[in-house]
């Protein structure tokens, strides 16, 4: 081999190392990249277990005291009251646990006044906690307002019947009236001393003026109504997984307020998408060509 050949060989060897160290090196700054994205993956993924590992837990343990409450309270008829907070995700809006919470702050009063007949009781606490729901709907009013109007009903404090928005008052002579109200549309006698009167005639006022059903029409129908409804049907999954309870039947539910929420989004989504290409058509055909006209007169004059 001459010297020249013998450049020639080291300048492509040289040449040849040369590439391979760049490949090694690109190959190199990937496989980090890679294992970067891998961790930050794997760390979302532990960090979104974790946390829906304690909303589990958490859900589980609210849940695991309200039922003791539930079952104190309506002892035979809890299985019932349970039944109804299941299907409280559509029905008011509510989770299983906001159901069974919201049951449990008046039903003392409610099973006094019903010389403690647990199973009309469950009755009349679904009714009332529907009534409740249905008026947030249809009124406009926050959900905790009624409720706290309703927890004050069962100490006889009608301060808040005004909360309800039915044209009533917040004093006893009013809530008396509400009650004369619903005698002449319903022929029943309501004592204002009973609270399943109270909340039965209140449930009749609301029919009357087509409140009432409002709240399972919203979850089918609306975007807020079935957006709620999805929340609570999730909310009961999460409570479930603590529970060790056969999931299926929770996630058909959430599931179908899912497909609810999406049709009631599709439409919407759509029309935004249109108003938008309106939109942007007309600032092109008026606004931009406006801006053509004065700007450069206004070059001219600076």
């Amino acid at each position: 081999m001459n010297l020249f050949e013998l450049f020639v060989k080291i300048g492509v060897d040289d040449q040849a190392s040369k590439k391979l160290t760049d490949i090694n090196g690109k190959l190199g700054k990937g496989l980090k990249t890679a294992a970067k994205i891998g961790t930050a993956a794997v760390t979302a993924a532990a960090a979104g277990i974790t946390a829906l590992t304690t909303a589990a837990v958490n859900n589980y343990a609210e849940y695991e005291q309200l039922v003791g409450g539930v079952e104190t309270l309506f002892k035979n008829s809890a299985d019932r009251v349970q039944e109804y907070a299941a299907n409280a995700y559509k029905t008011a809006g509510l989770s299983a646990n906001e159901y069974m919470e919201t049951v449990t702050s008046f039903s003392a009063s409610l099973l006094q006044s019903l010389k403690n007949d647990t199973e009309m009781a469950a009755e009349y606490a679904d009714l009332a906690i529907t009534d409740m729901s249905d008026n947030a709907n249809k009124m406009g009013t926050s959900m905790e307002m009624i409720q706290n109007a309703y927890q004050g009903f069962a100490k006889a404090n009608y301060t808040m019947l005004d909360n309800l928005k039915l044209g009533y008052g917040g004093t006893k002579s009013e809530m008396e009236r509400l009650l004369v109200d619903a005698e002449k549309i319903s022929g029943i006698h309501y004592d204002i001393s009973s609270l399943s009167d109270v909340y039965n005639a209140i449930h009749v006022v609301q029919q009357e003026m087509v409140v009432t059903g409002t709240t399972a029409q919203e979850a089918a129908k609306t975007i807020s109504g079935s957006a709620n409804a999805t929340k609570s049907a999730w909310q009961n999954v999460l409570t479930a997984i603590g529970t060790g309870a056969d999931l299926t039947p929770l996630i058909n539910n959430l599931v179908d307020s899912l497909g609810n929420l999406v049709n009631n989004l599709s439409p919407v989504v759509k029309n935004v998408v249109k108003g938008l290409g309106t939109l942007a058509a007309g600032l092109l055909t008026t606004v931009v060509p406006n801006l053509i006209q004065t700007i450069p007169p206004l070059i001219a004059e600076s």
